[in-house]
């Protein structure tokens, strides 16, 4: 279990380093059609761990939660697709996708080779420091940093549901710290 708890640390750390001046050189500057790629890639990477975790969990809080995960999160890309649509802007993908797309292998191949309870914890230990990390991404980068007011208000918008989840996966963690 330390393991694995290391292991969702270790996702914190690398996202708070994305944000940070240690990782860069500095902190990235983002357009908005980069921000609007973070935001759809950090969402399908959530969506891609919930197709797992409805795979191999036989645990009905877990899949709940994964069935959360893949509805809330395809609701933001949709949202975000159709943003990008109206305003006429193409996502680009850039370091901070791609860094988030690299981890995301990682953490789906770790979660591939859990079974029974084992993967119950690993997922939803994940879930958590995912949500964390997220959540310091969209507060201290994407916002602030986001040029659009129609981008800036739907990272807005879309904050307290991550924080719901948060809650949410912090709820189904103290099920599997007994």
């Amino acid at each position: 279990m330390k393991t694995i708890t290391n292991i969702f640390s270790a996702v914190i750390m690398m996202i708070a380093l994305l944000i940070s001046s240690s990782s860069f050189g500095q902190t990235p500057k983002l357009t908005d059609p980069e921000i609007a790629s973070v935001a759809v890639t950090a969402n399908q990477i959530d969506i891609n761990y919930a197709k797992i975790a409805k795979e191999k969990s036989k645990n009905a809080d877990v899949l709940k939660f994964a069935a959360t995960m893949a509805s809330d999160h395809q609701s933001v890309i949709d949202q975000a697709v159709a943003l990008v649509k109206k305003l006429g802007v193409t996502p680009k993908d850039n370091e901070v996708s791609k860094k988030l797309n690299a981890d995301a292998e990682t953490t789906k191949k770790m979660l591939r080779t859990k079974s029974g309870n084992t993967f119950n914890k690993a997922y939803i230990h994940n879930e958590v420091a995912y949500h964390k990390a997220v959540i310091e991404t969209v507060q201290n980068l994407l916002i602030p940093q986001a040029q659009n007011a129609e981008l800036k208000a739907l990272l807005e918008k879309v904050l307290p549901i991550l924080k719901a989840h948060l809650e949410h996966a912090e709820m189904v963690q103290k099920m599997f710290a007994k």
